[in-house]
């Protein structure tokens, strides 16, 4: 088993042919890559006092351990591991990235002490069949005025509902899921007055009629959707005509409720 140790940290930067101490050198140290080494497991980092960056990725890692003590991360790379569980996160309150895209993570939660993270990547979790990735409301309530940037791609989800409280939000994919309601989409995007990148490419509901066209007028700050981009002259377009559909559909109510006074009005006045 290959373990992240503060030896193999040592033996991978030959520090000691540069730097007086060992010590010395992972107090220093602010930058860390150990992707792709076949880690298995990670050990006391509370040396590493001023690590600000640290990549994971593409390793054996089943469990998050020992990441309390780095706290001063700003950047957490863990993706593609067998993660099955986020812990061990609550001292990183500098923490304003976290990559845990590829794991095999089913409830995201853990996170309510990261006021400061701005983006959250969730994307393609190995999931058994008949589940989908689930957040903990308290995760999200946490996280309502920092997140910006949250990608929840490919995770088997069938509704947004729970994401309305996210308000900051700028970009977000969930593309290739099962999202179906088109009204549901619509209110919940209209709650997100930040946004201006979104990917739904992939789910049922892109084949809705004016699936497009409703999601930009209610929009008002969206630049790409589904990665094309969105003009100003399209979307004023699209406002106008939607203005207009309404102007005639409230016109028209006017006439029939006039119209009904009108009957009823002549329905009083005919003599017995």
């Amino acid at each position: 088993m290959v373990r992240l140790t503060v030896e193999l940290i040592a033996k991978s930067s030959n520090h000691l042919k540069r730097r007086p101490s060992l010590s010395q050198y992972l107090k220093r140290l602010t930058h860390l890559n150990f992707s792709d080494k076949n880690i298995e497991d990670i050990d006391d980092l509370s040396m590493c006092r001023n690590l600000t960056v640290l990549y994971l990725y593409d390793n054996q890692i089943t469990h998050m351990s020992n990441l309390n003590s780095a706290s001063n991360l700003t950047h957490l790379y863990m993706q593609n591991n067998n993660i099955t569980q986020i812990e061990n996160l609550s001292n990183l309150q500098k923490l304003s990235k976290l990559y845990l895209g590829g794991n095999s993570i089913t409830v995201v939660d853990g996170l309510e002490e990261l006021s400061q993270l701005t983006e959250l990547h969730l994307e393609n979790q190995k999931l058994l069949p008949g589940e989908k990735l689930l957040l903990d409301p308290r995760t999200l309530v946490a996280l309502s005025e920092s997140l910006c940037v949250l990608n929840v791609s490919n995770n088997n989800i069938d509704g947004i509902r729970a994401l309305t409280m996210l308000r900051e939000l700028r970009h977000v994919s969930a593309a290739d899921n099962k999202l179906h309601d088109l009204e549901e989409l619509e209110g919940v995007c209209s709650l997100w007055p930040q946004l201006r990148r979104m990917d739904l490419s992939g789910n049922p509901v892109c084949q809705k009629p004016k699936y497009r066209d409703r999601l930009i007028t209610v929009c008002s700050r969206l630049e790409v959707l589904d990665g094309k981009d969105i003009s100003e002259l399209s979307r004023q377009f699209l406002l106008n005509w939607k203005a207009s559909k309404e102007a005639r559909k409230k016109l028209k109510d006017e006439q029939v409720v006039t119209r009904k006074d009108i009957s009823s009005t002549f329905i009083r006045r005919v003599p017995d």
